[in-house]
């Protein structure tokens, strides 16, 4: 027995050794290993962008006007991630063409471009680019209904990068005779841009639209340049999230819009 105590006591003195030694050592990194790796800012934006498309396409193209709380969530995210190119309206990223693939067409916006934007199995862009004839910035609606027809509505433009000195800001909500003709728009406080936001706002102005008809041309039929409507036909986008193949933006008449870039579709 008394053996059997000196075995158990020697091996209980031994343990508590090595235990002392083990403390004693240098804790080493572990590089990783055994540990799920974190994803960088960027590539958690890179994520939400992904699952944001897949969310889209799994309502199908019926769906590009449901009011989804995934999208909305996701959407949410990606504004407050902080991943954005900042200054996002005059950042060299947001020219070019771009794909609506889903909005939440609020109710605030007029007859006609709820009309529009319903027709989902048309493709439907909003473009920005400067104009061949003059560097001014011109933001674009088009409607494609096949490859040779087309709805194209033209505002001229103004940010700081391309300032348009005639565009002054929206004075009325855009109701007429308390009817929502030409969608009804923020105005006074509920108009100004988030000063946390800097260079995020394009003003416009719808100037002129044209039906494209294989090179037949057919006037929109909204007189937009008529003084009684000017003011009427003012607006605005908040670009509240863009990277080089995304842009979510806010209208000034309530809704949010979800574009990928043209050339990122066709990859």
């Amino acid at each position: 027995m008394k053996s059997s105590r000196q075995v158990i006591w020697a091996l209980c003195l031994h343990q508590r050794t090595v235990w002392g030694l083990q403390n004693l050592l240098p804790k080493l990194p572990n590089f990783g290993v055994g540990s799920p790796a974190t994803k960088t800012p960027q590539l958690q934006a890179v994520a939400l962008e992904d699952d944001l498309l897949s969310a889209i396409k799994s309502l199908g193209i019926d769906g590009r006007l449901s009011n989804s709380y995934d999208i909305n969530r996701i959407v949410g995210e990606l504004e407050e991630s902080e991943r954005s190119i900042e200054r996002p309206a005059v950042a060299t990223e947001v020219y070019g063409k771009w794909k609506l693939v889903h909005t939440t067409n609020a109710g605030t916006a007029s007859p006609i471009q709820r009309k529009a934007v319903d027709s989902t199995k048309f493709n439907i862009y909003q473009n920005i680019e400067l104009s061949e004839k003059d560097d001014r910035l011109i933001v674009s609606q088009v409607v494609k209904f096949s490859p040779t027809a087309e709805l194209k509505v033209d505002a001229l433009a103004s940010t700081a990068a391309y300032p348009l000195a005639e565009l002054t800001k929206r004075e009325g909500s855009g109701e007429i005779l308390g009817l929502n003709i030409l969608g009804v728009s923020l105005v006074g406080e509920e108009a100004k841009p988030d000063p946390n936001r800097p260079d995020s706002r394009i003003d416009f102005v719808f100037d002129e639209g044209n039906f494209d008809l294989n090179g037949f041309k057919i006037p929109y039929p909204v007189p937009f340049r008529l003084p009684l409507f000017r003011d009427a036909v003012k607006g605005w986008i908040d670009i509240t999230y863009l990277s080089e193949r995304m842009r979510i933006s806010r209208g000034n008449k309530g809704t949010t819009f979800i574009l990928v870039k043209e050339d990122e579709m066709a990859n």
